[in-house]
């Protein structure tokens, strides 16, 4: 069996609580993350293999109900998103910079898994909807070949329905930016 990660987005606070805790005591599952986001939202975020995360994520629907606005599930993720969505981040040389804008938060841990798999990069940083009105965004680095063949892999994916809000690739980043970046 593969790993597999399931999200979900609900419209209530209080039944984005209840509902992460149901996904957990429904199987087998590691909660990555779950959390208020912009717009009054909530997410939830489980990894495990891929029975049990179909089972919580069964389970998701039946417990949010109407509030109920999306749920994903992503079979044999690259090992480097799950730390990025924690927050961990590369530090080493960096030769160019692509930035990509969703439309949607969890749009963006798709945008970051498909990154890793259609070029070699290193996710620097991807946020999620807080503070950014429910948008994500993702910050990948590594040679500018790289780079740019991984922004073309999201935009191939997740561009033709408007997933992918805009783009940017910069070679040879002023330090200062990289610096900033880090944060």
């Amino acid at each position: 069996m593969k790993k597999a990660v399931g999200f979900v987005e609900i419209k209530s606070i209080p039944v984005g609580i209840q509902t992460a805790d149901e996904m957990v005591k429904a199987g087998n599952v590691d909660l990555l993350l779950a959390t208020p986001i912009c717009p009054g939202k909530y997410v939830i975020i489980i990894g495990g293999y891929v029975g049990p995360v179909k089972a919580a994520m069964s389970k998701a629907e039946l417990v949010s109900g109407i509030y109920l606005i999306d749920t994903h599930i992503l079979d044999n993720i690259r090992d480097e998103v799950l730390p990025a969505i924690s927050g961990y981040r590369v530090t080493e040389d960096i030769q160019a910079v692509g930035a990509i804008e969703t439309i949607s938060a969890l749009t963006a841990i798709v945008a970051a898994d498909t990154a890793v798999k259609g070029a070699k990069v290193n996710i620097v940083d991807l946020r999620i909807a807080r503070g950014l009105g429910g948008k994500g965004y993702l910050i990948v680095t590594g040679e500018v070949a790289s780079v740019r063949n991984a922004i073309n892999a999201c935009l191939a994916k997740l561009g033709v329905s408007g997933e992918v809000t805009s783009t940017s690739i910069i070679p040879r980043p002023h330090p200062q930016i990289i610096e900033n970046l880090l944060k």
